[in-house]
C-alpha cells in the first residue's frame, strides 16, 4: 500500500476551509462534483483522505464556473495526488449526494493516469492519499465510494443516489 500523510492543520485552516465549503453550498443553486476512479495495475483503487471531511474517497472536487467537468477532473487528480490524465475519462454515472446538500451532484469518471503519487501533499486539504484493495479498504471509506467501486467490479448497473 502506497500512502502519504500530510502534516496536521492548525484548527484556524480547517475552520477555513469548512467556512468556504459551506460558503460555495449557500451560493450556487447546484454544486457539481467530480470524482476520478483511478486503479493500479494490480486492480487496487485510488482513494484520498481529506482534512475538512470524514473518510476516504476517490480523488475529486467541485466543477468551477466556467469549466468543464473533464477539467475538473484533471486539475483535481493532479492537484490531490499528483497524476496526470492520459486519455478520455469515461463516465461511469451521476449521482445525487444528499449527505452533503439537496443540491450536490457527483459525476464519477473511470480513468488511467500517469506519473507518481506526490510524496507530500501539495494542498492542505489532502491528508493521506493511497492506492488499496477492495478487501482491505481503510476504515472510514465513504459507503457512496465503495458503492461505486462494488459497481464497476460487479457490473451492476449504478443507482441514482450516492
Amino acid at each position: 500500500m502506497e500512502q502519504m500523510r500530510h502534516p496536521l492543520q492548525s484548527f484556524s485552516e480547517r475552520l477555513l476551509l469548512m467556512v468556504l465549503h459551506l460558503f460555495f453550498m449557500v451560493t450556487r443553486g447546484l454544486t457539481l462534483g467530480v470524482r476520478a476512479v483511478v486503479r493500479s495495475d494490480d486492480g487496487k483503487f485510488l482513494l484520498v483522505r481529506h482534512t475538512y471531511t470524514r473518510g476516504w474517497h476517490f480523488p475529486g472536487g467541485g466543477v468551477e464556473r466556467g469549466e468543464t467537468a473533464e477539467s475538473a477532473l484533471s486539475r483535481e487528480l493532479r492537484q490531490e495526488t499528483g497524476l496526470s490524465l492520459t486519455g478520455a475519462a469515461l463516465l461511469h454515472g451521476a449521482f445525487f449526494n444528499a449527505g452533503i446538500s439537496r443540491r450536490d451532484h457527483v459525476l464519477v469518471y473511470i480513468c488511467d493516469a500517469s506519473g507518481s503519487l506526490l510524496e507530500e501533499p501539495r494542498s492542505i486539504e489532502i491528508a493521506e492519499v493511497g492506492y488499496f484493495d477492495f478487501h482491505d479498504l481503510p476504515a472510514g471509506t465513504d459507503l457512496g465510494t465503495v458503492r461505486r467501486m462494488n459497481e464497476i467490479l460487479e457490473g451492476a448497473p449504478p443507482t441514482a443516489t450516492w
